[in-house]
């Protein structure tokens, strides 16, 4: 579908992209993958045509549609989230317009005969036709169960985009994109912002859906379930393997010892005829193997070992001061905004030394409590924090906060005090800031880079109670295993907000749930909880909180989650009702198809090709059968979650 030939990058004599070519497939879902600063997004608006190469050329077959969805964007503010999601079928739109004026001419116009007329009327139909195949009378549909998968509510999709949060914006952005279903989709850093039921949506979607997909991603458990193949920069090269990452690192090790293998022989067998050379070269009754061996070291053709990028981040937190036993205790922890309830009854030890993770869909309240740790906040209920501790705090929105007129060293050194001032430039080499690294503005770097930058704070003193508000966004793949690393070894408590489930198992040994206003105690890993809940993903927490299953045996039920008479006997009138608006429905629909069958045989009659009255019925027929079926599907969905 795509072809990328020979594309190179060049800023300021240093070479990005060095002559890099590949051919996107139909069917075809590419994982981007490389360290921070390697040229991904750089690659990606080239394809999407954003940016120009300094050479090379991309290559796109004639009609092709091409959905990019950048790491930042900007949306209209003017617009409600439905409305801007249906941006997306703007066309549609236009040839609706189209249309009705084509039918307002053909009202007009006593023509009949003219060839003027003809095609006009030729042109009504082709959009007629057009129209049809689009989808235009599902279109709606289609938002609800986008914004739906996404983690919108219903509530959501009438409120006004700037009402909602960058990592929210995002998702409408995406909304969007996805509802263009446009021929090849890039996607730069998808899942930065998403929680892990929207991630496991947007798998799904991928996989079943997509034409051809190009992503960026660090989230190595995605991209397993949606790539098929996966494209590695380094050094300015492409590394190309027809599979998904975790067996492309398998792929990418052999192939690495194959070749020093392979190179190790061949400089020993160099080594050994030149030592032949050098031994009989000067004499005659060996001339003729001596130049027979001269003629093979001409010959060979060198063996090449891929180079291997060996920068890396070197990330340890220093020595946790002691604490009390019980770093956090909470008791009837809750925290309302005006009648809005976000959580209540949290009741929460933490013990020195856990390492605990915060789970859920977003919007649930996993970064308000963290913010009533930090004392951020009010809250009702009791919250203590136990003696001598001490809290390193990475927020999201860190890496955002920072001046982006400063440089590197100056952004470190201006919160350093003391000692630490002297060893600036050691901590900067660690994370990769070496030399001339340090001097860059933090207004060019990137994603990861800048959180990277962030994370050197925690370093500065040391802390006892590690507070990690998604801190893998942005880092790259190796980046997150040494974070990984440096957590599971550091001494003292950790509290982690993350949707990855990749970095969060083997970590963390409690889950806390956020979900319907409670938050729920998991013992077990992350992996664990998801296979307690019996589901590989998060996305039906909120169904199974909302109603309580039903259990045969009584004894087994406890008396938490039995539902009184009064309750039970609520739960069945909703029921029935809804069962009664499904069958209303039904019977709506099924008077409509069989008008819209009427409307259509008079239509096909001579005499009636062009009444103008009649276009207008069958125009609101329609309308009236999609609204009907958008209701039908609501209704079905809504009986649907209260039966599960």
């Amino acid at each position: 579908m795509i072809s990328i030939d020979n594309l190179t990058v060049e800023f300021g004599g240093f070479t990005l992209l060095n002559e890099i070519s590949f051919v996107l497939n139909k069917n075809e879902r590419i994982a981007l993958v490389g360290k921070n600063g390697t040229g991904k997004s750089t690659l990606m608006k080239i394809i999407a045509g954003i940016q120009q190469p300094t050479n090379g050329t991309v290559s796109y077959p004639k009609g092709v549609s091409i959905g990019y969805l950048p790491q930042q964007m900007k949306l209209n503010d003017s617009r409600t989230v439905k409305d801007e999601a249906a941006q997306a079928f703007e066309h549609l739109h236009k040839m609706q317009e189209d249309l009705e004026k084509l039918h307002r001419q053909m009202t007009v116009r006593t023509d009949y005969e003219s060839e003027e007329y003809t095609e006009i009327i030729q042109r009504a139909t082709d959009l007629q036709e057009l129209l049809l195949m689009s989808g235009v009378n599902n279109f709606e549909a289609e938002i609800e169960k986008t914004l739906l998968g996404l983690g919108f509510t219903h509530n959501d999709f009438n409120r006004y985009t700037n009402e909602f949060s960058g990592g929210w914006r995002m998702r409408i952005e995406l909304a969007k994109i996805l509802l263009q279903a446009p021929d090849v989709l890039l996607l730069d850093e998808p899942t930065n912002h998403l929680d892990i039921e929207s991630i496991q949506w947007l798998e799904n979607f991928l996989t079943t859906h997509s034409n051809a997909v190009i992503l960026v991603s660090h989230d190595r458990a995605f991209l397993d379930a949606v790539t098929n193949r996966t494209i590695e920069i380094q050094l300015g090269n492409a590394h190309d393997y027809k599979v998904n990452y975790t067996k492309y690192v398998e792929l990418r090790k052999e192939r690495r010892e194959q070749q020093l293998r392979a190179y190790e022989n061949q400089r020993k067998q160099i080594q050994e005829t030149q030592d032949f050379i050098e031994r009989f070269r000067y004499k005659p009754t060996k001339s003729n193997q001596v130049q027979s061996r001269i003629k093979q070291l001409e010959k060979i053709e060198l063996i090449e070992v891929d180079e291997v990028d060996n920068s890396r981040l070197n990330l340890k937190f220093p020595p946790a001061p002691h604490s009390g036993a019980y770093p956090v205790i909470m008791q009837d922890v809750a925290k309302r905004y005006g009648d809005h309830l976000v959580f209540s009854n949290v009741n929460i030890t933490i013990e020195r030394g856990d390492k605990i993770a915060f789970v859920g869909k977003n919007g649930e309240g996993k970064s308000t409590l963290v913010k009533c740790i930090m004392e951020q906040i009010e809250h009702e209920g009791k919250l203590k924090l136990g003696h001598n501790v001490i809290i390193g705090y990475f927020a999201q929105n860190q890496a955002q906060l920072m001046d982006e007129n400063q440089t590197v060293f100056e952004t470190i050194d201006n919160v350093a005090v003391g000692d630490i001032r002297t060893k600036i430039r050691d901590i900067l080499g660690a994370f990769m800031f070496g030399g001339e690294a340090s001097d860059k503005k933090v207004k060019v770097l990137s994603g990861g880079e800048r959180s990277r930058l962030a994370m050197i704070r925690l370093l500065l003193q040391p802390v006892n109670l590690l507070i990690l508000d998604e801190p893998t966004n942005h880092l790259d793949i190796p980046s997150k295993d040494v974070l990984k690393k440096a957590i599971r070894e550091f001494d003292g408590t950790a509290i982690i907000v993350s949707h990855d489930r990749d970095f969060l198992n083997d970590l963390v040994t409690k889950v806390y749930e956020f979900g319907g206003g409670k938050v729920t105690e998991h013992l077990g890993g992350i992996y664990e909880f998801l296979s307690k809940k019996k589901i590989s993903n998060l996305r039906e927490l909120e169904a199974s909180t909302t109603i309580p299953t039903p259990v045969v045996q009584e004894e087994q039920v406890t008396e938490q989650s039995k539902l009184s008479y009064q309750e039970q006997k609520e739960f069945n009138r909703q029921i029935r009702k809804l069962e009664k608006q499904i069958e209303e429905s039904e019977k709506q629909i099924e008077t409509l198809e069989s008008k819209l069958k009427e409307i259509e045989s008079q239509l096909s009659l001579p005499e009636k090709a062009y009444d103008s009255e009649l276009f207008k019925q069958y125009n609101e027929t329609k309308d009236k059968i999609t609204l009907t079926m958008n209701k039908w599907e609501r209704l079905t969905l809504e009986l649907e979650g209260k039966k599960e």
